[in-house]
């Protein structure tokens, strides 16, 4: 019996196809879906169905679950678009005071898109151990069109410059432009030396100068200022060998001044001075020596009466 007409549905919609009296077969090109098939079904594929009708109208049909036929019948779509990741902190060239500073990032897939294979994501840091989902620090929740995901280095990090790269594909195989951060661990405060004034100072110049040398050498450069009874003493210059020097003037009486250096990441040190500027001078108010006249020779007593 001849065969009047073969058809097959695919996502719904049914397609005619035309025989081709050199290969002997049914055939028509056509579009595939645009949607990957990953999330159609537990198989990750697009059913097929055929329908063969005869002359007489009797009509055979086949799909994805007809025994032998069937394997051939489940059509798999691929999406090519890549996945996205994208890391919100630590910022580009920061430098966090935090040795086990978390790493936040986001990855994402298209709408309608395979999805993130969460099991091929890697992370490592300074190119070290591959570290993936399920890995001791890492956390990973799913939310739409991807995972928001933050990693704690359960071990500290040296203090010191260190780069992250990540990895990601989603389930139809593309893969993420792997991405990249680094950042600088600083766990310890710059060091401040302060070699003018001593503490506990009495002077009777109201012109002062603060000298002294800071370094930092995670972060450098360093940051100094200055505040002399609790007022900025404004731009504090400190040279390439970490020396800075500051004029003041200090006010009659006791004076407070408070040195600060600061480095890159935020840390500080910090050195209080405190003394005095007395400007009065001793008023002399009356001498005597007894006996006076006195023998050669013997022993007098000189008495002097001051104040100030």
């Amino acid at each position: 019996m001849a065969i009047s007409t073969v058809k097959v549905k695919i996502d719904g919609v049914w397609h005619v196809l035309t025989y081709n009296a050199t290969s002997g077969k049914y055939e028509k090109t056509i579009i595939a879906p645009n949607r990957t098939s990953f999330n159609v079904n537990a198989g990750h594929y697009y059913p097929v169905e055929v329908e063969a009708t005869n002359a007489a109208g009797t009509k055979t049909t086949v799909n994805d679950l007809t025994p032998t036929i069937g394997a051939s019948l489940k059509l798999r779509v691929l999406e090519k678009i890549k996945p996205t990741i994208a890391i919100s902190s630590p910022g580009a060239n920061a430098y966090v005071i935090n040795s086990r500073q978390p790493i936040v990032f986001q990855l994402r897939d298209e709408a309608d898109g395979s999805g993130i294979n969460i099991s091929t994501l890697v992370l490592k840091i300074d190119g070290g151990t591959a570290i993936g989902n399920g890995s001791n620090g890492m956390l990973c929740n799913k939310v739409t069109n991807g995972y928001d995901c933050t990693y704690t280095p359960p071990i500290a990090l040296e203090d010191g410059p260190h780069t992250v790269t990540i990895n990601v594909k989603d389930n139809d195989g593309n893969a993420a432009t792997q991405i990249s951060r680094t950042y600088t661990v600083d766990t310890v405060p710059p060091v401040l030396n302060v070699t003018n004034p001593s503490d506990g100072f009495i002077t009777n110049n109201a012109n002062m100068v603060v000298q002294g040398s800071t370094n930092d050498v995670t972060s450098s450069p360093v940051t100094v200022t200055i505040k002399l009874n609790g007022t900025d003493q404004g731009v504090v210059t400190v040279d390439g060998s970490g020396n800075f020097s500051k004029s003041l003037t200090l006010s009659e009486g006791s004076n407070t001044i408070v040195i600060t250096s600061k480095d890159a990441a935020g840390r500080e040190t910090t050195v209080t001075i405190t003394g005095t500027l007395d400007t009065s001078a001793p008023d002399i108010k009356n001498v005597s020596i007894t006996p006076n006249p006195v023998d050669a020779g013997a022993t007098m007593v000189i008495s002097v009466e001051v104040s100030g």
